[in-house]
Protein backbone atom coordinates (compact mmCIF):
# COMPACT_ATOMS: atom_id res chain seq x y z
CA UNK A 1 0.00 0.00 0.00
CA UNK A 2 1.48 3.15 -0.73
CA UNK A 3 1.88 5.95 1.92
CA UNK A 4 -0.26 8.61 2.98
CA UNK A 5 2.60 10.91 2.38
CA UNK A 6 3.51 9.97 -0.98
CA UNK A 7 0.17 12.07 -2.41
CA UNK A 8 1.30 15.26 -0.36
CA UNK A 9 2.99 17.14 -3.21
CA UNK A 10 1.29 14.41 -6.29
CA UNK A 11 1.58 16.65 -9.73
CA UNK A 12 3.56 19.44 -8.20
CA UNK A 13 6.68 18.05 -9.35
CA UNK A 14 8.58 18.63 -6.28
CA UNK A 15 8.33 17.26 -2.69
CA UNK A 16 9.71 20.46 -0.56
CA UNK A 17 6.31 21.01 1.98
CA UNK A 18 6.62 24.90 0.82
CA UNK A 19 6.02 24.02 -3.00
CA UNK A 20 2.81 25.27 -4.50
CA UNK A 21 -0.07 23.30 -4.18
CA UNK A 22 -1.68 23.60 -7.67
CA UNK A 23 -3.45 21.12 -9.98
CA UNK A 24 -2.52 18.02 -8.51
CA UNK A 25 -3.62 14.97 -10.46
CA UNK A 26 -3.70 11.19 -8.81
CA UNK A 27 -4.98 8.33 -10.78
CA UNK A 28 -5.30 4.09 -9.65
CA UNK A 29 -4.26 3.69 -12.77
CA UNK A 30 -1.00 4.43 -12.07
CA UNK A 31 -0.75 1.23 -9.86
CA UNK A 32 -1.41 -2.49 -10.66
CA UNK A 33 -5.13 -3.40 -10.57
CA UNK A 34 -4.91 -5.74 -6.96
CA UNK A 35 -3.60 -2.36 -5.17
CA UNK A 36 -5.91 0.25 -7.15
CA UNK A 37 -8.79 0.61 -4.24
CA UNK A 38 -6.06 0.83 -1.16
CA UNK A 39 -4.18 3.47 -2.96
CA UNK A 40 -7.71 5.30 -3.55
CA UNK A 41 -8.37 5.30 0.42
CA UNK A 42 -4.91 6.77 0.87
CA UNK A 43 -5.17 9.45 -1.72
CA UNK A 44 -8.81 10.36 -0.14
CA UNK A 45 -7.93 10.41 2.82
CA UNK A 46 -4.72 12.33 2.60
CA UNK A 47 -6.61 14.94 0.42
CA UNK A 48 -9.90 14.89 1.55
CA UNK A 49 -10.76 12.74 5.21
CA UNK A 50 -10.70 9.58 5.88
CA UNK A 51 -13.45 7.39 4.01
CA UNK A 52 -14.55 3.50 3.78
CA UNK A 53 -15.02 2.85 0.36
CA UNK A 54 -16.01 -0.26 -1.14
CA UNK A 55 -16.76 -1.92 -4.65
CA UNK A 56 -18.26 -5.12 -5.66
CA UNK A 57 -15.63 -5.14 -8.55
CA UNK A 58 -12.24 -6.59 -8.29
CA UNK A 59 -10.47 -3.39 -9.00
CA UNK A 60 -11.15 0.38 -8.87
CA UNK A 61 -10.77 2.81 -11.75
CA UNK A 62 -11.06 6.68 -10.01
CA UNK A 63 -9.21 9.76 -11.25
CA UNK A 64 -8.74 13.08 -8.83
CA UNK A 65 -7.52 16.47 -9.66
CA UNK A 66 -7.06 19.07 -6.66
CA UNK A 67 -6.35 22.67 -6.51
CA UNK A 68 -6.52 25.88 -3.59
CA UNK A 69 -8.28 28.89 -4.18
CA UNK A 70 -7.61 30.76 -1.09
CA UNK A 71 -8.50 29.13 1.49
CA UNK A 72 -11.09 26.72 -0.44
CA UNK A 73 -10.04 23.45 -1.58
CA UNK A 74 -11.58 22.06 -4.88
CA UNK A 75 -11.17 18.71 -5.66
CA UNK A 76 -12.85 16.73 -8.61
CA UNK A 77 -12.98 13.07 -8.65
CA UNK A 78 -14.05 10.65 -11.06
CA UNK A 79 -14.98 7.10 -9.93
CA UNK A 80 -16.23 3.45 -10.25
CA UNK A 81 -19.31 2.78 -8.53
CA UNK A 82 -18.77 1.94 -4.78
CA UNK A 83 -20.25 2.37 -1.89
CA UNK A 84 -18.78 5.66 0.56
CA UNK A 85 -19.30 5.72 4.03
CA UNK A 86 -18.21 7.98 6.57
CA UNK A 87 -17.60 6.17 9.78
CA UNK A 88 -17.70 7.14 13.69
CA UNK A 89 -13.77 5.84 13.52
CA UNK A 90 -12.68 7.63 10.79
CA UNK A 91 -14.33 10.98 12.19
CA UNK A 92 -12.29 9.99 15.58
CA UNK A 93 -9.01 10.74 14.05
CA UNK A 94 -9.34 14.43 14.40
CA UNK A 95 -9.57 15.25 10.61
CA UNK A 96 -12.71 16.90 8.82
CA UNK A 97 -12.78 20.08 10.01
CA UNK A 98 -14.37 21.48 6.90
CA UNK A 99 -17.77 21.21 4.90
CA UNK A 100 -17.99 19.70 1.72
CA UNK A 101 -20.22 21.14 -0.68
CA UNK A 102 -20.35 19.22 -3.66
CA UNK A 103 -21.69 19.11 -7.27
CA UNK A 104 -22.41 16.48 -9.08
CA UNK A 105 -21.51 16.23 -13.21
CA UNK A 106 -22.90 13.05 -14.17
CA UNK A 107 -24.04 9.74 -12.62
CA UNK A 108 -25.80 9.24 -9.43
CA UNK A 109 -25.56 9.97 -5.58
CA UNK A 110 -27.53 8.52 -2.64
CA UNK A 111 -26.38 10.31 0.14
CA UNK A 112 -27.54 9.47 3.83
CA UNK A 113 -27.36 11.47 6.89
CA UNK A 114 -28.35 13.18 9.54
CA UNK A 115 -31.70 10.80 9.27
CA UNK A 116 -32.33 11.69 5.82
CA UNK A 117 -31.92 10.00 2.19
CA UNK A 118 -31.73 12.04 -1.27
CA UNK A 119 -30.77 10.77 -4.72
CA UNK A 120 -28.64 13.49 -6.24
CA UNK A 121 -28.81 13.91 -9.85
CA UNK A 122 -26.13 15.90 -12.52
CA UNK A 123 -26.68 19.26 -11.68
CA UNK A 124 -27.61 19.22 -8.38
CA UNK A 125 -25.30 20.42 -5.64
CA UNK A 126 -25.78 19.78 -1.52
CA UNK A 127 -23.73 20.06 1.68
CA UNK A 128 -22.55 17.30 3.50
CA UNK A 129 -20.62 17.06 6.92
CA UNK A 130 -17.66 15.82 7.68
CA UNK A 131 -17.71 15.58 11.57
CA UNK A 132 -20.84 13.37 11.80
CA UNK A 133 -21.41 9.52 10.10
CA UNK A 134 -22.60 9.62 6.50
CA UNK A 135 -22.63 7.08 4.06
CA UNK A 136 -23.50 7.84 0.25
CA UNK A 137 -23.94 4.79 -2.68
CA UNK A 138 -22.95 5.71 -5.85
CA UNK A 139 -24.81 3.17 -8.76
CA UNK A 140 -23.13 4.31 -11.43
CA UNK A 141 -19.62 5.67 -12.60
CA UNK A 142 -19.36 9.15 -11.69
CA UNK A 143 -17.89 12.71 -11.36
CA UNK A 144 -18.07 14.80 -8.86
CA UNK A 145 -16.86 18.30 -7.45
CA UNK A 146 -15.94 18.48 -4.12
CA UNK A 147 -15.68 22.32 -2.33
CA UNK A 148 -14.00 21.63 1.04
CA UNK A 149 -14.90 24.85 2.68
CA UNK A 150 -13.66 25.77 6.49
CA UNK A 151 -16.84 25.70 8.38
CA UNK A 152 -16.46 29.28 10.01
CA UNK A 153 -16.86 30.98 6.14
CA UNK A 154 -20.06 29.66 5.83
CA UNK A 155 -21.58 32.04 9.06
CA UNK A 156 -23.60 29.70 10.18
CA UNK A 157 -24.05 27.76 13.16
CA UNK A 158 -23.78 24.03 13.88
CA UNK A 159 -27.57 23.65 14.21
CA UNK A 160 -28.44 25.03 11.23
CA UNK A 161 -25.63 23.24 9.29
CA UNK A 162 -27.34 19.83 10.18
CA UNK A 163 -30.19 21.15 8.64
CA UNK A 164 -28.95 21.69 5.19
CA UNK A 165 -26.89 18.55 4.82
CA UNK A 166 -28.50 15.40 2.84
CA UNK A 167 -30.47 17.36 0.75
CA UNK A 168 -30.56 18.26 -2.84
CA UNK A 169 -30.21 21.55 -3.47
CA UNK A 170 -31.30 22.29 -7.47
CA UNK A 171 -30.23 25.48 -9.45
CA UNK A 172 -33.77 26.30 -10.24
CA UNK A 173 -34.07 29.98 -8.98
CA UNK A 174 -32.90 32.77 -6.82
CA UNK A 175 -29.01 31.91 -6.09
CA UNK A 176 -28.96 28.73 -6.24
CA UNK A 177 -29.36 29.02 -9.79
CA UNK A 178 -26.67 31.84 -9.71
CA UNK A 179 -24.52 30.01 -7.83
CA UNK A 180 -24.29 26.43 -9.52
CA UNK A 181 -22.87 27.23 -12.68
CA UNK A 182 -20.58 29.84 -11.18
CA UNK A 183 -18.94 26.97 -8.78
CA UNK A 184 -18.68 24.59 -11.56
CA UNK A 185 -17.00 26.66 -13.54
CA UNK A 186 -14.62 27.93 -11.24
CA UNK A 187 -13.84 23.90 -10.62
CA UNK A 188 -13.09 23.64 -14.23
CA UNK A 189 -10.52 26.84 -14.70
CA UNK A 190 -9.10 26.63 -11.14
CA UNK A 191 -5.32 26.52 -12.26
CA UNK A 192 -5.67 29.32 -14.90
CA UNK A 193 -5.78 32.44 -11.84
CA UNK A 194 -2.80 33.79 -10.05
CA UNK A 195 -3.11 33.71 -6.18
CA UNK A 196 -4.88 37.25 -5.69
CA UNK A 197 -7.68 36.61 -7.95
CA UNK A 198 -7.68 32.99 -6.61
CA UNK A 199 -8.54 34.31 -3.18
CA UNK A 200 -10.85 37.03 -4.57
CA UNK A 201 -13.21 34.21 -6.64
CA UNK A 202 -13.03 31.98 -3.31
CA UNK A 203 -14.20 34.72 -1.35
CA UNK A 204 -17.19 35.25 -3.46
CA UNK A 205 -18.12 31.74 -4.10
CA UNK A 206 -18.18 31.54 -0.17
CA UNK A 207 -20.27 34.21 0.21
CA UNK A 208 -22.80 33.31 -2.49
CA UNK A 209 -22.39 29.57 -0.33
CA UNK A 210 -23.32 31.74 2.73
CA UNK A 211 -26.31 33.31 1.29
CA UNK A 212 -27.45 30.29 -0.34
CA UNK A 213 -27.55 28.46 2.99
CA UNK A 214 -29.34 31.09 4.25
CA UNK A 215 -32.24 31.17 1.56
CA UNK A 216 -32.79 27.31 2.61
CA UNK A 217 -32.69 27.79 5.82
CA UNK A 218 -35.43 30.48 5.65
CA UNK A 219 -32.98 32.81 8.09
CA UNK A 220 -34.36 36.31 8.02
CA UNK A 221 -32.84 39.26 6.40
CA UNK A 222 -30.78 40.10 9.40
CA UNK A 223 -28.88 36.61 8.93
CA UNK A 224 -27.65 37.25 5.41
CA UNK A 225 -24.45 39.17 4.21
CA UNK A 226 -24.16 42.54 5.55
CA UNK A 227 -25.38 41.77 8.81
CA UNK A 228 -23.52 40.67 12.44
CA UNK A 229 -23.40 37.29 10.68
CA UNK A 230 -20.97 38.35 8.20
CA UNK A 231 -19.28 40.69 10.17
CA UNK A 232 -18.53 37.79 12.62
CA UNK A 233 -17.78 36.02 9.60
CA UNK A 234 -15.10 38.34 8.95
CA UNK A 235 -13.84 38.21 12.73
CA UNK A 236 -13.73 34.31 12.44
CA UNK A 237 -11.86 34.84 9.59
CA UNK A 238 -9.42 37.48 11.33
CA UNK A 239 -8.47 35.03 13.75
CA UNK A 240 -8.55 32.03 11.58
CA UNK A 241 -5.21 33.87 9.60
CA UNK A 242 -3.78 35.19 12.75
CA UNK A 243 -4.37 32.22 15.04
CA UNK A 244 -0.49 31.72 15.18
CA UNK A 245 0.38 34.89 16.60
CA UNK A 246 0.75 34.40 20.25
CA UNK A 247 -0.03 38.33 20.56
CA UNK A 248 -3.88 37.98 18.92
CA UNK A 249 -5.51 39.87 21.98
CA UNK A 250 -9.19 40.58 22.04
CA UNK A 251 -8.76 44.64 21.76
CA UNK A 252 -6.47 44.31 18.19
CA UNK A 253 -9.07 42.06 17.09
CA UNK A 254 -12.13 44.75 18.21
CA UNK A 255 -9.66 47.41 16.55
CA UNK A 256 -9.63 45.71 13.21
CA UNK A 257 -12.97 46.01 12.90
CA UNK A 258 -14.33 48.97 14.12
CA UNK A 259 -16.00 47.45 17.08
CA UNK A 260 -15.51 47.72 20.82
CA UNK A 261 -14.23 44.98 22.59
CA UNK A 262 -18.03 44.36 24.22
CA UNK A 263 -19.53 44.14 21.46
CA UNK A 264 -17.00 41.95 19.69
CA UNK A 265 -17.98 39.80 23.27
CA UNK A 266 -21.86 39.98 22.46
CA UNK A 267 -20.98 38.19 18.75
CA UNK A 268 -19.36 35.23 20.33
CA UNK A 269 -22.13 35.16 23.04
CA UNK A 270 -24.92 35.18 20.56
CA UNK A 271 -23.43 31.84 19.42
CA UNK A 272 -23.00 30.61 22.72
CA UNK A 273 -19.11 30.50 23.23
CA UNK A 274 -17.22 33.45 24.13
CA UNK A 275 -13.86 34.66 21.70
CA UNK A 276 -10.78 33.07 24.56
CA UNK A 277 -12.88 29.67 24.27
CA UNK A 278 -12.90 30.04 20.35
CA UNK A 279 -9.43 30.81 19.76
CA UNK A 280 -8.36 28.68 22.58
CA UNK A 281 -10.56 25.38 20.47
CA UNK A 282 -9.46 26.16 17.48
CA UNK A 283 -5.72 26.19 18.22
CA UNK A 284 -5.98 23.28 20.18
CA UNK A 285 -7.61 21.25 17.74
CA UNK A 286 -4.75 22.30 15.05
CA UNK A 287 -2.08 21.09 17.88
CA UNK A 288 -4.30 17.90 17.96
CA UNK A 289 -4.36 17.26 14.75
CA UNK A 290 -0.38 17.79 13.89
CA UNK A 291 0.07 15.38 16.35
CA UNK A 292 -2.27 12.59 15.15
CA UNK A 293 -0.40 12.84 11.96
CA UNK A 294 2.59 11.60 13.17
CA UNK A 295 4.34 15.05 13.92
CA UNK A 296 5.48 15.06 17.52
CA UNK A 297 8.81 14.29 16.60
CA UNK A 298 9.24 18.22 15.83
CA UNK A 299 8.68 18.50 19.78
CA UNK A 300 5.53 19.81 21.73
CA UNK A 301 7.20 23.23 22.13
CA UNK A 302 7.28 23.82 17.83
CA UNK A 303 4.10 22.51 17.82
CA UNK A 304 2.39 24.56 20.10
CA UNK A 305 4.03 27.83 19.17
CA UNK A 306 3.47 27.66 15.52
CA UNK A 307 -0.20 27.79 16.79
CA UNK A 308 -0.12 30.22 19.41
CA UNK A 309 0.55 28.86 22.69
CA UNK A 310 3.81 30.43 24.50
CA UNK A 311 5.56 26.60 25.02
CA UNK A 312 5.42 23.48 25.34
CA UNK A 313 4.05 23.92 29.09
CA UNK A 314 1.61 26.29 28.24
CA UNK A 315 0.11 24.04 25.41
CA UNK A 316 0.08 21.26 28.39
CA UNK A 317 -1.44 23.05 30.88
CA UNK A 318 -4.69 24.10 28.58
CA UNK A 319 -4.67 20.61 26.94
CA UNK A 320 -4.88 18.49 30.20
CA UNK A 321 -7.37 21.49 31.28
CA UNK A 322 -9.59 21.07 28.27
CA UNK A 323 -9.10 17.14 27.62
CA UNK A 324 -8.12 15.75 31.01
CA UNK A 325 -4.78 14.30 29.50
CA UNK A 326 -1.62 15.80 28.40
CA UNK A 327 -0.48 15.28 24.94
CA UNK A 328 1.43 12.51 25.73
CA UNK A 329 -1.45 10.17 27.03
CA UNK A 330 -3.75 11.59 24.43
CA UNK A 331 -1.61 10.41 21.82
CA UNK A 332 -1.11 6.61 24.04
CA UNK A 333 -4.77 6.84 24.25
CA UNK A 334 -5.12 7.42 20.13
CA UNK A 335 -2.62 4.83 19.71
CA UNK A 336 -5.09 2.09 21.47
CA UNK A 337 -8.26 3.68 19.80
CA UNK A 338 -6.14 2.33 16.48
CA UNK A 339 -5.46 -0.53 17.36
CA UNK A 340 -8.75 -1.73 19.30
CA UNK A 341 -11.62 0.28 17.23
CA UNK A 342 -12.68 2.14 19.92
CA UNK A 343 -13.73 5.66 20.33
CA UNK A 344 -12.43 6.64 23.52
CA UNK A 345 -14.02 10.41 22.96
CA UNK A 346 -15.19 12.36 19.93
CA UNK A 347 -13.18 15.49 18.44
Amino acid sequence: MRAISDFSTAGTGSHDPAAPRRGRAITTRSVPKRERLDYWHDAVLANLVGMDISTGAQTYDASMWTDHLGDVQITTVECDPGVVDRTAAAIARGDGHSVFVTTLSTGRAQIEQDGRSIELRPGDFAFFETVRPSRTRFPERFRMKIFVVPRVLLGISEAELQRLTARALRPTHGVTALLAPFMDRLADTSTTYDAAAAARLAQSMTGLLAATAADHLGLAPADVPGSDRVLLLRIKTFILYHLSDPDLSLRRIALEHGISVRYLHQLFGDEGTTVGRWIRELRLRECRTELAAGCEAAGLGLIARRWGFSGAAHFSRVFRGVYGVSPTEWLQRLAEQETTGEVLWES
